[in-house]
């Protein structure tokens, strides 16, 4: 009488592992794909609250007018609500990087101040994200793909 064996055999091992390797080969490249739409989707709702914070801001402090992103935060402390750290948006998002994008405010003129520009860049194209965006007081988010800095003349997004 034979002795019966026990276990896998080579070829069947190396047939699982082959479909293991198919598998993941398709769905790394989803993965990566769905990781820059929500770092981008996080980098538009970044740049709405930005924008209601500025509204609420310059609402507040009439005589201040729009303000900078340190402006607009916590400042790492607790809320003073001051016109310093107004306490309207959390301090990551003030330091300037979110999600895999930079956040940089821009033309702040005018006293008070009147106007203000925002700039959402991926920090690395095609792994971070594949837009950039860009807002100002007009509360219109813009994008532009490729390369950073969408400017008011890119497309709005709807």
């Amino acid at each position: 009488m034979k002795k019966q064996q026990k276990g896998f055999s080579l070829i069947e091992l190396l047939i699982v592992v082959a479909i293991i390797l198919i598998i993941a080969a398709i769905a790394i490249p989803n993965l990566l794909r769905s990781k820059m739409a929500a770092n981008e989707a996080s980098a538009v709702g970044s740049l709405r609250s930005i924008n209601t914070a500025e509204v609420t801001y310059s609402s507040t402090y009439p005589t201040q007018g729009f303000g900078t992103l340190a402006q607009l935060s916590y400042g790492g402390a607790a809320c003073t609500g001051t016109i310093a750290n107004a306490c309207l948006i959390d301090d990551t998002l003030a330091a300037g990087t979110k999600s895999g994008f930079n956040f940089a405010a821009s033309n702040l003129t005018g006293t008070p101040v009147s106007t203000y520009s925002m700039n959402a860049n991926a920090i690395t194209i095609g792994s971070s994200g594949n837009r950039s965006f860009f807002t100002d007081q007009t509360g219109v988010i813009h994008a532009k793909a490729g390369a950073n800095g969408a400017t008011a003349a890119d497309l709005a997004l709807q």
